[in-house]
């Protein structure tokens, strides 16, 4: 099984990041980067005000139910591709594009840093671009895409198997 960190970049809803870990400790994921403005449980020395840090940890644990004191997290501003390529990780969007492969039959590398992105818009043009290889879910319904908590969990599936 490859080593998997998750970068949640721009994920609006604490019930998805909170659904998020609890998938990510399921997988056995090394770590998840929350990035840009996507909400984060309490840090070390958080900077942000007390009430908002005490709201925003109560609205995660929700569907996190724990998984967020088990599963390392960090916060950046913006993710540092540069350092997770120095660390050996590939950089893998989760997005639907005509530069992206399908997810079944993807081989992992050792080590693959999982990006996920907006709710809606998914991944900036300019964050796809930092990517090594863009992963896409095949939908085979009417719709064009899942919820990214449900397309996070259908990803880590496959890239663990």
């Amino acid at each position: 099984m490859p080593e998997i960190i998750v970068i949640a970049h721009n994920i609006r809803s604490t019930h998805n990041i909170g659904s998020i870990f609890r998938t990510c400790e399921g997988f056995g994921v090394k770590q998840i980067i929350l990035s840009g403005y996507t909400p984060y449980p309490k840090l070390e020395n958080d900077s942000r005000l007390p009430h908002i840090v005490d709201k925003l940890a109560k609205d995660i644990h929700k569907t996190a139910l724990g998984a967020e004191n088990l599963v390392p997290y960090v916060y950046e501003s913006e993710p540092d591709f540069d350092r997770l390529r120095r660390d050996g990780f590939t950089i893998a969007g989760l997005e639907q594009s005509e530069e992206s492969i399908f997810l079944p039959g993807y081989k992992a590398p050792e080590k693959i840093a999982l990006l996920i992105g907006e709710e809606v818009n998914g991944i900036s043009k300019d964050l796809q671009a930092e990517c090594d290889v863009l992963l896409e879910i095949p939908m085979k319904g009417q719709k064009e895409s899942f919820n990214v908590s449900v397309a996070t969990g259908i990803a880590l599936y496959a890239l663990s198997s």
